[in-house]
């Protein structure tokens, strides 16, 4: 069992930066790949980022490419992503996943093994 909790959501404006933060739980945690995902109510959840706890694979989808950062943390197992010049059409639950054994790449199609329990962030214009 993995336990994710994330951290860090929260009302900005447009243009503003934002830091999410996840903090994983859990048995052989560091045979785990990490990721962000979105999801905005009415739409299926969007692939954000992903890494290997040695941040040594790092991969990023097309949403927020350019505009987000993603770090782990492996002797803390948290994993982190910066968001910079958000826009109104950020606005979502941003969700932390792990899957086991597996590259950055694949968390972009491999349905996640784990997820958090997703923080609220929202842009204004």
């Amino acid at each position: 069992q993995v336990d994710l909790v994330e951290s860090g959501g929260g009302m900005v404006q447009a243009g503003e930066s934002l830091r999410l933060s996840c903090a994983g739980a859990g048995r052989f945690m560091s045979s785990f790949t990490m990721a962000w995902f979105r999801q905005v109510p009415g739409k299926e959840r969007e692939f954000v980022a992903a890494i290997s706890w040695s941040g040594e694979d790092t991969y990023y989808g097309d949403s927020m490419k350019g505009r987000v950062s993603i770090s782990a943390d492996e002797p803390e197992y948290t994993v982190t992503l910066q968001m910079t010049s958000l826009k109104p059409e950020d606005t979502a639950v941003y969700y932390c996943a792990a899957r086991a054994l597996v590259a950055a790449q694949d968390m972009s199609s491999l349905a996640p093994h784990y997820w958090g329990q997703g923080t609220q962030v929202t842009v204004s214009s």
